[in-house]
């Protein structure tokens, strides 16, 4: 065996359509793009979600609803929610750098607390935002509350 004998296996070497190059290729005249039209020219490309000139269905559906860009977004955490943080890591103090570090928060999210539940421990709370009532009840058990901006 020699390497000008070698020849790749029967079968796994096609030849590629040689498209418009003449008759005798059975390939020739509208090169197999059919006759005239849109579809037989270059560079033809049809829209995405294109429906044959029938009216799409994004502008057949009717428009809802409305996306507020100013939103501010609070991660809510009820005093019963704090009360079972107290109970299960034996804490006081509530605070932004417990609440990442115990895995509950990430750092960039903004904590409100909310007045949902029981609260029996005195706590140090610290957070962006409180409602009336969870302020009401830190309060009432002898708990400070804080406002971070």
């Amino acid at each position: 065996m020699k390497l000008h004998n070698l020849t790749p296996a029967g079968g796994s070497i096609k030849n590629s359509k040689r498209v418009a190059r003449g008759t005798g290729s059975g390939r020739g005249g509208t090169s197999t793009r059919g006759h005239k039209g849109d579809k037989s020219r270059s560079g033809h490309k049809v829209k995405r979600n294109f429906e044959g000139g029938q009216m799409p269905i994004q502008m057949r559906l009717p428009k809802r609803g409305f996306k507020n860009p100013n939103r501010v977004e609070y991660v809510p955490i009820n005093l019963s929610r704090l009360q079972a943080i107290c109970d299960k890591y034996n804490t006081s103090t509530i605070d932004m750098d417990s609440l990442v570090s115990l895995g509950i928060v990430n750092k960039s999210d903004l904590v409100k607390v909310l007045g949902s539940g029981e609260l029996n421990a005195t706590l140090s709370v610290t957070a962006h935002a409180i409602s009336e009532t969870a302020r009401k009840s830190i309060e009432e058990k002898g708990g400070t509350v804080n406002i971070l901006n």
